[in-house]
């Protein structure tokens, strides 16, 4: 292995966020750390809210590759995370599939913005997602995930993605899509995507659902909001591009705010 993380397994890469509360009415980012071809940006803050950009330094994904991002957000602490541009998983010279794994932990009265661009699943590639989220009973999360299957004109690559959400221990979400070539049949059926080539949700997770869960309910076309068993909220959405799949979840989260 090289001073890169390159070896002949593909690319290893870790990167690391921690936000504080600086007792002043603000947050702190302690540990912000990265290599490889991820790499984190501190960009201005909005009031209490610390916030940090992921800037793709290589490309990637590659067959191979493994990359993790680590996000802890202390007791107080508000944190929001963004990209710089979508993620794009394509094939590479080494073997087997790439891996994407995302670690999240929120403490009491603690919150995270967790608001990446969307992933594009290339022709020919093969990745694997894990979203592991774990919440304090007090915790409140916004996160939302986008996937888009294959640039335009093209077909997809294979893509997996398994989103896990904890609230005091408790699971509240654990889910598992698969699709492109490969995937178990009906992925591209009418009772998952229909046709569609963008996929996406948005995970609200907010102590006053509890008491008062969110309605079942349509949010327009290709999109649907449901209560979770805990004080959380999931909307799933499809449409056929990344524009109307934004646009779908802007709309859900605005609403689930006012809530």
């Amino acid at each position: 292995m090289d001073g890169t993380g390159v070896n002949s397994a593909g690319v290893r890469s870790v990167a690391r966020i921690v936000a504080r509360d600086d007792g002043r009415g603000g947050t702190a980012l302690p540990v912000l750390e990265s290599d490889g071809p991820v790499a984190l940006r501190r960009t201005r803050a909005r009031g209490a809210e610390a916030r940090v950009m992921l800037v793709g330094a290589m490309s990637g994904p590659l067959g191979g590759d493994h990359f993790t991002v680590q996000a802890r957000v202390e007791e107080g602490a508000r944190l929001s995370v963004g990209s710089a541009a979508a993620t794009i998983a394509l094939p590479g010279q080494a073997k087997g599939e790439a891996r994407y794994d995302v670690r999240l932990d929120v403490a009491d009265w603690a919150e995270l913005h967790w608001l990446p661009e969307q992933l594009i699943s290339a022709q020919g590639s093969d990745l694997y997602v894990t979203t592991r989220v774990e919440l304090a009973a007090t915790a409140r999360l916004v996160l939302r995930e986008e996937q888009v299957l294959g640039r335009s004109g093209e077909e997809p690559g294979r893509l997996t993605s398994r989103l896990t959400v904890r609230v005091a221990g408790q699971v509240v979400l654990d889910q598992e899509l698969a699709c492109g070539p490969g995937a178990p049949g009906g992925w591209d059926g009418p009772a998952v995507l229909a046709g569609h080539r963008a996929v996406g949700q948005l995970v609200v997770v907010r102590p006053e659902f509890a008491a008062e869960p969110v309605p079942a309910r349509a949010l327009g076309e290709g999109a649907s909001v449901v209560p979770l068993a805990g004080p959380a909220a999931l909307v799933t959405a499809v449409a056929p591009d990344a524009l109307r799949l934004r646009r779908l979840l802007d709309e859900a989260s605005a609403t689930l705010m006012e809530t």
